[in-house]
């Protein structure tokens, strides 16, 4: 069996490279892609806290993998939204380059 130290260190390690990818991104679908690895180490995390963070006599088996399930759901809605968001941009401005938006400027 994995220990939770383990797993709670991939779930940093996706955090970070997450989290400097969208920081560092200039490229919108890259930072979506970015993003949705930060939602997975949320998600690693609640699975690993429900396996290990709770008494197996007391436990609901389930509730970490319910949460996943739920994280990964909002996460696949936000990619769509983001993708559409996305196309959007590009039909008007024909640049998927996130420094090069400038639609809401005034």
């Amino acid at each position: 069996m994995i220990p939770l130290s383990h797993l709670l260190t991939v779930s940093i390690g996706l955090f970070a490279i997450g989290l400097f990818g969208a920081l560092s991104r200039r490229n919108a679908i890259g930072i979506l892609m970015a993003i949705e690895l930060i939602l997975n180490a949320a998600a690693l995390a609640f699975v690993a806290f429900n396996a290990y963070g709770i008494p197996a006599a007391d436990r609901d088996a389930a509730l970490g993998q319910t949460a996943a399930l739920f994280i990964i759901g909002i996460a696949a809605a936000g990619a769509i939204v983001g993708l559409a968001l996305v196309l959007a941009v590009y039909r008007h401005q024909r640049t998927i380059f996130a420094d090069d938006m400038h639609l809401l400027k005034g």
